[in-house]
């Protein structure tokens, strides 16, 4: 009897090997590997259900749709956006908004919409700070600007001063709001937008962008002017009557300037201001709010994915004051809009703002702001309808 080759003695072990291999791999029991990065520890598990009636556990910016035992694609980004963003309603949200005439202000909707592309998203956070502001534990542990620790005396001090923290008896009051962020950029000039901006029950208007002289393009209504010291308006004429001074805080010495404001002191120690600052604002203390600084927080690391450097302010990872404003608007706002906003940096001799005469060349990416990754966000919104962009600006 002859003793078989070594070569083909391997040979007849390996040959019926592969083909066991292959016929395992075939059948899809083998183990499926996510493509992406890993999941973080503080990352919600999200339970998926295969098309055969197994349920895995799966992280929702590692969601993949599975069929068959193959990986068809992603279904969220890592931010936990979905990848297809449709403008189409949900069936359950056609069905509520279907019956209402048309024009009338739909109840929910934005949070709803948002809801749909972002599960993670909860709705209730309220616009300002109030007198139980300590039990808001999502901002409590957080430096400025993304939240409000080791600023608890001074913000209870304003706060004992300005005593309302709503809008107002009749905006709060409102069964269905309708907001509008009007930004600064110079895509409103010319196009006689004001009279549809002050159709709306809510206006929101930045810093210390103009109203007069340009009534025709940014209207004529002020509800509220999201500021910050630096950003504040420093002449007492160019402030509108009727509206909220609403203060937004982005390091602990604008807690500081507020105080100073709301009790009309005299402005000290202003060294630590990267430029100078409004020394009197011409508003009664029951006409400032302070907004909550969980806008800045959800817009920059839930929304953006900006860095989180600790939970300190850092290179990178400040969302605007636009961007934190519609933030804002998708918690308290039924339907929100927007006006006045996109950098376009392929037309570098266009005007940056409507009221001034600097170009758009002059911005660069900034120390704090990432504009390229808050476009992204804010380009969601816009496609999946969430926003209306009466500028088509994003």
């Amino acid at each position: 009897m002859k003793t078989m080759k070594p070569t083909h003695k391997a040979l007849f072990i390996l040959c019926p090997t592969l083909v066991l291999g292959f016929i395992y791999y075939s059948s899809g029991k083998l183990h499926l590997h996510v493509w992406g990065p890993k999941p973080q520890s503080d990352a919600e598990e999200t339970t998926v259900v295969l098309t055969k009636g197994a349920e895995v556990k799966r992280i929702p910016e590692l969601e993949t749709e599975i069929t068959g035992g193959r990986i068809v694609g992603s279904v969220y980004d890592k931010q936990g956006f979905l990848l297809q963003l449709d403008t189409k309603l949900p069936q359950e949200l056609a069905y509520k908004y279907g019956n209402l005439s048309e024009g009338a202000c739909k109840p929910g909707y934005a949070a709803a919409k948002m809801t749909t592309i972002y599960p993670k998203f909860m709705k209730p956070a309220p616009m300002f700070l109030d007198r139980n502001f300590k039990l808001l534990a999502k901002v409590s542990n957080y430096l400025p600007p993304f939240g409000f620790k080791t600023q608890e005396k001074v913000i209870d001090s304003i706060l004992t001063a300005t005593k309302y923290y709503g809008l107002g008896e009749h905006l709060d009051s409102l069964s269905c709001k309708r907001c509008i962020i009007v930004g600064n950029g110079g895509i409103l000039f010319n196009k006689s937008l004001g009279s549809r901006i002050d159709e709306y029950d809510v206006v929101v208007r930045l810093n210390e962008a103009p109203v007069k002289g340009y009534r025709k393009d940014v209207g004529t209504k002020t509800t509220i002017r999201i500021t910050y010291p630096e950003g504040a308006i420093q002449k007492s004429d160019n402030y509108e009557k009727d509206s909220l001074f609403v203060f937004s805080a982005f390091k602990p010495l604008d807690f500081k300037w507020l105080r100073q404001m709301v009790f009309k002191e005299k402005l000290k120690g202003t060294e630590g201001f990267w430029k100078s600052v409004a020394h009197y604002v011409p508003r009664e203390p029951t006409e400032m709010r302070i907004l909550n600084p969980y806008f800045i927080q959800e817009a920059a690391f839930q929304f953006i994915g900006l860095p989180l450097n600790n939970g300190l302010m850092g290179k990178g990872n400040i969302p605007t004051l636009g961007t934190v404003a519609i933030t804002m608007a998708l918690h308290n706002c039924d339907e929100v809009a927007v006006a006045g906003f996109g950098y376009d940096m392929n037309t570098p001799h266009a005007p940056l703002h409507y009221y001034e005469t600097v170009k758009m060349s002059a911005i660069k990416e900034s120390w704090t702001h990432n504009i390229s990754k808050e476009k992204e966000f804010l380009r969601k919104l816009v496609k999946a309808n969430i926003i209306t962009d009466m500028t088509n600006g994003i």
